[in-house]
């Protein structure tokens, strides 16, 4: 393997403190670390891209650059990477700065040793705002200018487990109307927060069909309620939000159709750009991920990440570190994973391009 110090590009990556809306500096040092290795690189705002190949058959390799801010508690300063006991800690440590440096690392090394996928190309795509879930989006607006994609990888940290199912987000609210009267005389009005009640009792026993082999049933919890306006009166209205996290078989218009023919209140949409997303396990993908790691148990993943704007391309999400430390002050990663990140990284991409997509 040519030689790459990944180790050491991870810990120069840590001590940028790239949060959300503030990668341009990061940025800035990933390109020029590329470039002065030869590599083509574009740029997009602050995302950049770098690949290896010219055909049209194309890998991609996609992580993010932000983090979130340091917690309370770090037993370090979060943005001085610290080796202790073979483990690297910091901010951006697992999430999602060891992807960054894997991917970066697998690519460099592949390229230096002269490999090229046959009648394809590999891109690594390095892009920001994943952590805010707000209107701009980094690879979201990227995507237009990357070409067709064949298959993706987005590096998240998994423990280098394929990830082949992901959770969406639904998020309703619902209003609950009724009729003012005073509470002395209940029989005069209609009472918003009963109205409400019941249907949150309807919500308890909701009838979803059958289950996603990977991530189950879709779930309803009600996070917030907020009605009535005095303790003498008849409430005529409740409004209460609802955080559906939706699998594959139902789209979220046909659940919102659902749930609103199902309730007594008026239901409206917040939000519902979260949407699921799966591979088939025979795609070339997944097939290149189980081949580059035999042991791995393909699962899924209740949380979200940028595979949403990848929901057109057979993907995996994949990656080292364990998501159980993202955004803890005890985010930190061992040395070992970091370096099999690399190796896995590697392995998948010769993987996809010994395969053949049978879909």
């Amino acid at each position: 393997m040519a030689h790459v110090d990944v180790d050491a590009l991870h810990k120069q990556l840590i001590r940028f403190p790239s949060l959300s809306g503030d990668e341009g500096p990061i940025a800035d040092y990933i390109e020029r670390f590329v470039s002065e290795r030869g590599v083509q690189v574009g740029r997009h705002d602050d995302n950049v891209y770098f690949w290896v190949g010219d055909g049209d058959d194309t890998l991609l390799l996609n992580t993010h650059l932000d983090v979130v801010p340091a917690s309370s508690g770090h037993p370090h300063d979060p943005f001085d990477p610290v080796e202790r006991d073979g483990r690297i800690y910091g901010r951006g440590s697992v999430d999602a700065k060891a992807s960054v440096a894997s991917m970066t690392g697998a690519l460099l090394s592949l390229e230096g040793e002269g490999w090229r996928p046959p009648d394809g190309r590999v891109m690594v795509a390095l892009t920001t705002h994943e952590e805010t879930g707000g209107v701009y989006n980094g690879l979201e607006n990227l995507r237009p200018h990357l070409p067709a994609l064949s298959g993706a990888i987005v590096g998240e940290p998994t423990d280098l487990e394929p990830c082949v199912a992901q959770k969406g987000l639904l998020i309703l609210n619902v209003h609950a109307r009724g009729k003012t009267a005073h509470a002395a005389r209940p029989h005069l009005g209609d009472n918003a927060v009963l109205k409400a009640a019941r249907d949150i009792g309807r919500l308890e026993s909701f009838p979803f069909g059958s289950e996603d082999p990977f991530l189950g049933s879709p779930t309803i919890t009600v996070t917030t309620i907020e009605g009535g306006s005095a303790r003498n009166v008849v409430p005529d209205r409740c409004t209460f939000t609802l955080d559906i996290r939706t699998t594959p078989g139902y789209s979220h218009d046909e659940l919102f159709e659902q749930i609103s023919s199902a309730l007594e209140s008026d239901v409206e949409i917040h939000s519902k750009r979260i949407v699921p997303v799966s591979t088939p396990l025979e795609s070339r993908i997944v097939r290149a991920c189980v081949k580059a790691n035999p042991e791995a148990q393909p699962f899924g993943s209740p949380t979200a990440s940028d595979w949403i704007f990848l929901h057109d391309v057979p993907t995996v999400k994949i990656g080292p570190g364990s998501s159980d430390l993202s955004h803890t002050a005890d985010e930190s990663i061992p040395r070992d994973e970091l370096l099999r990140g690399v190796e896995l990284y590697r392995n998948i991409i010769k993987a996809f391009f010994m395969e053949q997509d049978t879909r």
